[in-house]
């Protein structure tokens, strides 16, 4: 079964990264430590966190994954190799804002909400339940696939 996780405040891009990766990953920026331990408690997820009072609090105890490094980039290393995540096999399924699963949507229903080239160009789009966004094959996706290849090569 797939980890579930709820990133801290401290770990923005690497919940994103994960998010581009398909994996189920919840960022709530603005939540204090408590709150976090019992939403990650009652949601099933495993705590990503970098805080050390926070893995000291006794819900988060036997619930946390101590992510070591500042950046981002090693921090993600670290992540995909601990839970055997394959950066391939899901990406961009997710919403990277809400981290919904994605559907898939027909290019006559995004007409007016992208530009007219793309819906021209493109054949698959991909929508969000929660916020509505939408994802094509553009080369935003190509420069993410090379960014996240050269990170997991340890590149930067």
């Amino acid at each position: 079964m797939e980890t579930s996780f709820l990133a801290d405040a401290m770990l923005g891009r690497l919940a994103r990264w994960l998010r581009v990766m398909g994996c189920d990953v919840e960022y709530f920026p603005a939540v204090d430590d408590a709150e976090l331990v019992e939403r990650a408690a009652r949601a099933g997820r495993l705590i990503l966190t970098r805080d050390t009072l926070l893995v000291r609090r006794r819900g988060a105890r036997g619930n946390h994954f101590f992510v070591r490094g500042d950046d981002y980039r090693e921090q993600v290393r670290q992540v995909v190799a601990a839970f055997a995540i394959d950066p391939a096999a899901r990406f961009l399924t997710r919403c990277l804002e809400c981290n919904l699963l994605l559907h898939a949507v027909e290019g006559v229903r995004v007409a007016g909400r992208v530009p007219p080239y793309v819906l021209a160009t493109q054949e698959a789009f991909r929508e969000c339940p929660g916020c509505g966004r939408l994802y094509w094959r553009g080369t935003h996706r190509t420069r993410m696939e090379e960014e996240l290849r050269g990170i997991l090569r340890g590149e930067g």
